[in-house]
């Protein structure tokens, strides 16, 4: 007997919409994206039935939707099992990326370290989308991203040099830094400041600035960041307007953390 054949043949007092809303959370186990077309197919459901149950998912902050995908966010995981600690991050994290996202009109995102990279596991998506590629799940290299540098500010410079690697480091635009005695020193800067700005060095266009967010400890666990186009945001703006609403936004954060 199929699974749909299954679901067919359920007692009277069982709840088909949470069944169908079921079947699609259990698809999100497999499939990185669906469209409300693969949600239906999973599930043995309406085309209609399946954007309800999806766009509500949306809604409570279980999956979210760019463009005709659905992607899950880590609240969803929560309902399988123990969260990571960067399951229970991303989830504290939420209404803050929204709020700083509010604030400032611009998406704003949460990275942290993870295998010498940065892992973006937290977006509020602003109402004009930036294609920068960055998306929960989603990774940028460490050394020309503003998340990346902010991570590596509160390490020792062996363990930056361990991390980064001997290879020659890609130039991603002219802009970039590739000399690993001006990449120090550029982290040194950023652990003074507090923030860093990666102006074009990641893809031309782009402009990013982040912020640490800190655990009980006082070590730097994540960076807040935002992005935006270069034509329409200068480097001055992003000290000036945009620095003191996303610092505040991790500062809150941060607090958060540090009564867990």
């Amino acid at each position: 007997m199929s699974d749909f054949d299954a679901r067919s043949q359920r007692p009277p007092e069982a709840m088909g919409g949470l069944a169908k809303g079921l079947a699609i959370i259990e698809a999100f186990s497999v499939h990185k994206t669906m469209t409300v077309a693969d949600a239906a197919r999973v599930s043995g459901t309406t085309r209609a039935a399946a954007r309800r149950c999806l766009l509500t998912l949306t809604e409570l902050g279980y999956v979210e939707q760019v463009l005709r995908d659905f992607r899950p966010l880590p609240r969803l995981r929560l309902l399988g099992g123990p969260a990571t600690p960067s399951d229970q991050l991303a989830y504290l994290a939420r209404p803050i990326l929204e709020r700083a996202r509010d604030d400032l009109q611009e998406s704003v995102s949460l990275a942290v370290l993870d295998n010498g990279r940065s892992l973006f596991i937290g977006r509020a998506e602003a109402a004009h989308i930036l294609a920068t590629g960055v998306r929960v799940g989603a990774h940028l290299p460490l050394y020309c991203s503003a998340t990346g540098r902010v991570l590596l500010s509160g390490l020792p410079d062996a363990d930056i040099l361990r991390i980064v690697g001997p290879a020659p480091l890609e130039r991603r635009t002219a802009r970039t830094i590739v000399k690993i005695p001006e990449l120090l020193k550029e982290i040194r800067s950023v652990e003074a400041n507090k923030y860093a700005i990666s102006d074009e060095e990641l893809e031309i266009g782009l402009r990013s600035l982040a912020v640490p967010v800190r655990g009980r400890d006082g070590k730097i666990v994540a960076a807040l960041s935002v992005s935006a186009a270069s034509p329409r945001i200068r480097v001055s703006e992003l000290r000036k307007r945009f620095l003191p609403i996303l610092a505040a936004n991790a500062d809150l954060l941060s607090q958060r953390l540090a009564v867990l």
